[in-house]
């Protein structure tokens, strides 16, 4: 029984800093196994925060060259984890960060380049795991959903809330997966507007009340009568939520207030009219799911018919740096790691572009 000792590495929508999880995963029995046996968060500074955010509006040559220098940032961040915590690690799988994602155009595209990374850090690295499905007809995401299927299959529903929320369930026993809308994203852009990172526990947002305007607007987006398979990206927030959020003159507490009930609205809609069983589980994890007014809010939304279980707060914040590892492990291994039921791609894939140091 071979085990691999790899570190998967992510940044997300939600702009909250740089996930590392070194794991240990392995197959017995015809069954992923996994332990995450160190973590490490790197929270970005408010230049390298801003800089990410306002990357898409880079012309090439510099958002090539920001390619290239984020990607020796990861690297040095990957050897200073490994260093620290004198870890013995075979891999690196690096989701990197996504500045362009616009499957309807055939494009997706993910900073952080794999060949720095390898080299900075001596590691072989995995990365790029989107390209390839875009290329035969995807959308490119979610692709956390593999992981949910290998290692979170006790689960009816596995739901992320992170910039974005998505979900990832059974459907005629294939997986299927996508992106639901808005979860964290609205939420800490008009926090960190008021001169603060997030909403602690979504204690602000359970201050205020309900902007019956500004919750038709969110509610209205056309993205959400989309079918799926379907996904969104950071493109989306500031063509169609940013300036529903700017538009709304209220007190900052009663705009949480409302983003927090949409965000649950739309969530338990498509639970709910998913669910097949009497009682199903839910899965959540990602930022959201430390939120306690959100999470009570959407408890009351499901009801009886769909119990939340919230999990470790390691799994909470590292369940997708721990799946991009899986999908290293994958890709090495030269088995599927992007499902097509999922993204709607021509087929399954084995994705993931591999750099050796040098």
């Amino acid at each position: 029984m071979k085990i691999f000792k790899i570190i998967g590495v992510m940044s997300g929508t939600s702009l909250d800093g740089l996930d590392l999880a070194y794991c240990h995963i392995w197959e017995a029995n015809n069954t992923w196994q996994f332990v995450i046996q160190a973590t490490k968060n790197v929270p970005y500074t408010p230049e390298m925060e801003l800089k990410l955010k306002d990357a898409i509006f880079l012309p090439a040559t510099e958002l090539l060259e920001f390619h290239n220098t984020y990607g020796t940032w990861l690297g040095q961040q990957a050897k200073a984890f490994i260093e620290e915590r004198n870890l013995a690690v075979d891999y690196i799988a690096s989701h990197g960060h996504t500045t362009h994602h616009q499957p309807q155009r055939g494009l997706t595209y993910q900073i952080g380049s794999g060949q720095h990374i390898a080299n900075e850090s001596g590691i072989e690295v995995i990365c790029d795991f989107r390209t390839n499905d875009v290329a035969l007809g995807g959308q490119g995401a979610p692709l956390v959903p593999i992981g949910d299927q290998l290692l979170f299959h006790a689960y009816d529903f596995c739901l992320n809330l992170g910039g974005i929320s998505n979900v990832s369930f059974n459907l005629d026993q294939k997986r299927v997966a996508y992106d639901i809308g808005l979860a964290n994203m609205g939420l800490n852009y008009r926090t960190r507007k008021a001169g603060f990172a997030y909403d602690d526990g979504g204690k602000l947002a359970r201050k205020g009340k309900v902007n019956q305007p500004m919750l038709k607007a969110l509610n209205s987006l056309e993205f959400y009568d989309l079918p799926f398979p379907k996904s969104i990206g950071y493109e989306w927030f500031v063509e169609k939520v940013k300036p529903i959020i700017d538009a709304t003159d209220d007190t900052i507490e009663n705009i949480l207030h409302t983003s927090v009930l949409h965000v649950c609205e739309k969530v338990a809609a498509d639970i709910l009219q998913n669910t097949t069983k009497p009682k199903s589980t839910l899965l959540v994890t990602g930022g959201g799911a430390l939120n306690t007014f959100l999470i009570e809010k959407l408890q009351e939304k499901l009801g009886d018919t769909v119990e939340i279980v919230i999990p470790s707060q390691t799994i909470i914040a590292y369940k997708e740096a721990l799946i991009f590892a899986l999908m290293g492990v994958l890709r090495i291994q030269k088995q599927t790691n992007v499902l097509c039921s999922v993204t709607g791609a021509k087929k399954d894939s084995c994705s993931g572009v591999m750099y050796l140091p040098s």
